[in-house]
């Protein structure tokens, strides 16, 4: 099947050459299941058995795979290199919605790090594996995931992830765990820019925005007021050009914000722009729709935090799965038809979800 080989022919297939099923095969059908609400292996088993009539209008099997043949394919396929095809995948996606002017917002990359919770081997609670990925903001899709390999951690792959992405005219958003000297060079290097959250983790840094703000009295300045989520929301946002401080560094930005009736807090970051107020304010906003769009989505909807996947490479693999399916039903329909329906009808109707799966080009 031509979407098969395009999506995941170039992926090396690590089990031994008698095996009974295609990789690109078995990928179809664990993405296919969770897209259903699957989220285990055996339920991918289940979901290739009772569901063969629909999935046979895709790919050809005589005989369901078992719940050890996904459970093996998930622990020894290369996490690497599924992230490289998924990113590839992704951009597909992101680039046809802005094509068709389907894209809202400003051209923000949030980059954040999630935690599997349930997925951690035993004795090991406290530190579950993570996965760190890079969402789109404007067309409100997942660009590229990865999980840290053994000796690094989510700094390190964040790097890797940027890597995967083209940036060119993207601003790319961040926690203070990121605003270091190597991720603003790899972001420029792919074309983008930045805005980095900026806290004592850098404290000189940190000295020298407090002290830029400080010292300057006249710098542009925008506030917003308003009733959201039931609560009275205020924010107020400041910009300043510095001399550079790491590569493309030309900004600092301090965002001043209170709900109801809480004292304002202060929140610094490094640009490398020279925004306007209402830039910065419609930019910091944007980097939390990582939270409510895919880190929320995929815990309530995909199950993500109860999947107890967790030997070898099953907790990274288990997570671009999930990823996969969240951007293909953010696809999925146009309309206002929530994410829990979209999963409900690819369950019950056989051809929406043929529709849903063909996004896979």
């Amino acid at each position: 099947m031509a979407l098969v080989e395009t999506c995941f022919g170039v992926l090396d297939d690590p089990r031994a050459g008698n095996s009974a099923h295609r990789l690109g095969d078995l990928l179809v059908m664990m993405v296919a299941a969770s897209l259903c609400g699957a989220a285990s292996a055996t339920e991918f088993a289940l979901f290739a058995q009772t569901r063969k009539p629909v999935l046979s209008r895709l790919i050809s099997y005589e005989r369901a795979p078992s719940h050890d043949t996904f459970s093996r394919l998930l622990r020894l396929l290369d996490p690497g290199a599924f992230a490289a095809v998924f990113a590839r995948f992704a951009q597909g996606f992101a680039k046809a919605l802005a094509e068709s002017g389907q894209a809202a917002g400003p051209d923000v990359v949030a980059v954040d790090g999630k935690a599997l919770r349930r997925a951690y081997e035993t004795g090991r609670m406290a530190s579950p594996p993570l996965t760190v990925s890079a969402f789109a903001a404007g067309t409100r899709l997942c660009l590229a995931a990865g999980a840290p390999m053994a000796g690094e951690n989510e700094v390190e792959t964040a790097l890797k992830i940027v890597e995967l992405i083209d940036l060119t005219g993207k601003i790319v958003t961040a926690d203070a765990l990121h605003c270091h000297h190597r991720m603003a060079e790899a972001v420029i290097a792919r074309g983008g820019g930045y805005v980095l959250a900026l806290k004592g983790n850098r404290h000189h840094w940190l000295k020298k925005a407090v002290a830029a703000f400080a010292q300057s009295r006249d710098h542009p300045v925008a506030e917003t007021a308003g009733l959201a989520h039931g609560r009275r929301e205020w924010r107020k946002a400041e910009v300043i050009a510095a001399g550079p401080l790491m590569q493309g560094h030309a900004a600092f930005v301090r965002i001043t914000s209170s709900r109801n009736d809480a004292p304002p807090s202060a929140r610094l970051f490094m640009s490398s722009q020279i925004l306007s107020p209402e830039e910065a304010l419609a930019i910091i906003r944007a980097h939390w729709q990582i939270e409510n769009g895919l880190h929320w989505m995929l815990d309530v909807h995909l199950c993500e935090d109860l999947s107890r996947a967790r030997k070898g490479n099953a907790p990274a693999n288990t997570a671009l799965i999930n990823r996969m399916a969240r951007n293909i039903l953010q696809l999925a329909d146009h309309s206002n038809v929530p994410v829990s329906h979209r999963i409900k009808k690819c369950a019950w109707n056989d051809d929406y979800l043929i529709h849903a799966i063909t996004h896979m080009r």
